[in-house]
């Protein structure tokens, strides 16, 4: 961790549109990722009040269009496309990557799935790492060329408290030997997302790229439609936010301009998290999220899975 915690003047009742008043990202282009639902709705729409061209890179085309229809309605900004991706798929990911032409100014990872019984990709992967860390390791890494090309461009990679109890077990990231727990391979895809921040925002650092993490807090969205009555039971007593709410420190992060260069951190509720600490259980990031030596042992890790699900 960074010596100095960066704070803003928001926190965890802000929302994604007080987040960007005033700000003008006008000539500005966006991904986000899972943005045809919860907080990648919001995230989207924030960034298209403040004038970016939006790219919503979704699996539903049908609700992607309904979505770019109300963000039209609500923001007057004309610019909101859809553009199908399926991070669980290599080759959808590949398309994507290959049809994006021209600068990259800002990408927000936002899509995730939680908490899915046991499901394994075609090249054998877990789904949770595969969608939640590996997709977004390929689209990123992809569109890295677009990125530096945009100059100063910022990557948010959206990450969770449940990486907490879920440090990366680098010998079975894709759950093989292991017997299956649906949560904890949650955790540890998130426990990957944060990561990829940290090694991401070190390789691209001289390209103008900054890459952070963002825990967006507890959201009542559909990323929580697998969890049954006894696992929200045993989860702590989140304090839900609104999805407004949720967006705001993904938000902040693509677009706040007092965090020009601050990259490789971790944020929650629009502040630097402080390191995290037992008797604050939902709050903080846990040391082997921030670990440089395990960031670069993930992004290895990540490129050799790569190259052997593409010889498969």
């Amino acid at each position: 961790m960074t010596a100095t915690r960066v704070t803003t003047p928001f926190d965890g009742r802000s929302t994604a549109s007080e987040v960007v008043a005033g700000v003008d990202l006008g000539g500005q282009r966006a991904i986000v990722t899972g943005a045809s639902s919860g907080i990648g709705v919001e995230t989207a729409r924030a960034l298209a009040t403040a004038g970016a061209e939006v790219t919503l890179a979704v699996r539903d085309v049908r609700a992607g269009e309904r979505t770019a229809r109300d963000i039209r309605d609500s923001t007057t900004n004309p610019s909101i496309r859809v553009v199908p991706l399926d991070l669980s798929d290599q080759t959808s990911i590949a398309a994507f990557v290959a049809a994006w032409a021209g600068p990259l100014h800002i990408l927000v990872n936002n899509a995730g799935v939680s908490a899915t019984p046991e499901t394994r990709t075609p090249e054998g992967w877990e789904l949770q790492f595969a969608t939640n860390h590996l997709g977004h390791f390929t689209l990123t890494t992809g569109l890295h060329r677009a990125l530096a090309a945009a100059g100063r461009a910022r990557v948010v990679s959206l990450s969770s408290i449940a990486h907490v109890q879920a440090p990366m077990v680098f010998e079975d990231v894709t759950f093989r030997a292991r017997p299956y727990d649906r949560l904890l391979a949650y955790g540890e895809s998130k426990t990957a997302t944060a990561l990829f921040a940290v090694e991401a925002d070190r390789r691209w650092a001289d390209d103008g790229i900054t890459v952070n993490a963002a825990n967006p807090g507890a959201v009542a969205t559909n990323l929580g439609r697998h969890l049954t009555e006894e696992d929200y039971a045993g989860l702590p007593a989140y304090d839900f936010k609104t999805p407004e709410q949720g967006a705001a420190t993904s938000v902040l992060l693509a677009a706040w301009p007092q965090l020009d260069g601050v990259g490789g951190r971790y944020f929650e509720d629009c502040d630097q998290a402080a390191r995290h600490r037992p008797e604050t259980p939902l709050q903080g990031v846990a040391d082997h999220a921030t670990d440089p030596a395990a960031a670069e042992r993930l992004w290895q890790v990540s490129l050799d899975l790569l190259a052997d699900g593409r010889r498969a």
